[in-house]
């Protein structure tokens, strides 16, 4: 329950583990930097959740020695009433199954994006209530756009992030990567900022590239394929030399876990209409990633939906381009799929249901209509789209 008092509070899920939780809160609509890391918060609150209190003054709590698996319902009091509140699950430590959603390009703040947003909360309820519990959200990128409301003051977040995801950010976090309008690669550089801030990983918060893992079942490398920078000339974060490609390679070294998954905003393949394929600024990933055993690649960029072929081209991997979650652009991209290698599309609005286990990945589009996924030829094409977790020889 919201009181009248603190009627534009709120609060999120930052994150999640195994073992802990971060709980985020403030008022966005305040000005200044309202809410996130190093955001004003709401004075001082007591957070109450696994039968325990916490009392502090910080915009934000990592509550730890929670157990595996489990439901807890949280509260947030203030002035002995209380503010905010709601639910979350831990994750495993051991893993059979995972379910995600996947979701790119939204921030417009529009009534198509809110559409799409409640579709998304009312699988997400669907789902657990057959007892399938979504961990997370992915963000493939471009999540706050604007001319003038770019994204750099927690205020412009509110309607078109904090608002339309309420009921989905009080239970499970989003997890994002930049896109090239978060930040000055196409808009201020105050927008990276605020998304670093307003933002955590498992690991933390405020990291622009992250590796997390899922029990003991899935890991997934969170990449800044844009030319943000925090201050300066915008300039290539993703170069083979770069900060960010050595640690990726140090990263995918490591002893695997059954998956690796990657997310990137701007995708390696894909027909267009508006974009070329951006394999040849990062083929140094595109290598990493085939020769380390990522067996999918999530973007946006593009304002559709497309469905790489899996063949040597790909490295018989599952590149996907899910940058629909918000305004769609015009366009047919239908005679460039083959040269493209692209075996299905979709020109409609659009969130991914991402589940798999120990042996079989499987991505479902979600719109608010009925879906329509062709292939070059304009032939329908079936979904969940399979991904096994071994690649053909």
């Amino acid at each position: 329950m919201i009181l009248s008092l603190f009627a534009a509070a709120l609060v999120y899920v930052g994150a999640l583990t195994d073992s802990t939780a971060t709980l985020v809160w403030g008022d966005p609509e305040k000005s200044g930097n309202a809410i996130g890391l190093k955001g004003a918060g709401l004075g001082l609150v007591t957070v109450e959740i696994a039968g325990q209190s916490h009392k502090t003054a910080a915009s934000y709590l990592t509550i730890k020695d929670l157990q595996p698996d489990t439901v807890y319902p949280y509260r947030i009091v203030r002035l002995g009433e209380s503010v905010l509140e709601g639910r979350l699950r831990t994750w495993p430590r051991q893993a059979q199954r995972l379910i995600f959603f996947v979701i790119g390009d939204w921030g417009n703040g529009k009534k198509v994006q809110y559409e799409l947003a409640y579709r998304m909360e009312a699988e997400r309820r669907r789902l657990r209530e057959r007892g399938d519990e979504v961990r997370f959200v992915m963000s493939v990128g471009d999540n706050i756009y604007g001319l003038r409301d770019t994204g750099k003051t927690d205020s412009e977040w509110v309607k078109k992030f904090f608002l339309p995801y309420a009921p989905t950010l009080r239970e499970i976090p989003f997890y994002m990567v930049a896109g090239n309008h978060d930040g000055n690669e196409s808009e201020s550089a105050e927008d990276l900022e605020t998304q670093l801030d307003n933002t955590f990983t498992p690991n933390g918060p405020g990291q622009r590239w992250f590796h997390f893992t899922y029990g003991n079942l899935a890991e997934f490398f969170a990449l800044d394929s844009t030319r943000n920078q925090p201050t300066g000339p915008k300039a290539a974060v993703y170069t083979p030399a770069g900060e960010q490609s050595q640690w990726l390679a140090a990263q995918l070294a490591k002893p695997a876990l059954p998956w690796r998954l990657a997310i990137q905003h701007h995708p390696m393949f894909t027909a267009g209409p508006d974009h070329p394929p951006f394999l040849p600024q990062t083929a140094h990933w595109f290598n990493l990633f085939k020769d380390h055993g990522v067996r999918a690649v999530f973007s946006g960029h593009e304002h559709n939906l497309q469905f790489s072929e899996q063949s040597p081209a790909t490295g018989h991997m599952q590149f996907v381009v899910a940058g629909s979650g918000g305004q769609l652009r015009p366009g047919n991209v239908s005679k460039k799929m083959a040269a493209n290698h692209i075996a299905a599309w979709a020109p409609q609005r659009a969130f991914l249901i991402v589940e798999l286990n120990r042996d079989k990945l499987t991505i479902t589009p979600v719109s608010v209509d009925p879906l329509r996924l062709t292939n070059p030829s304009g032939v329908p094409v079936s979904t969940p789209i399979e991904v096994t977790k071994t690649k053909p020889n």
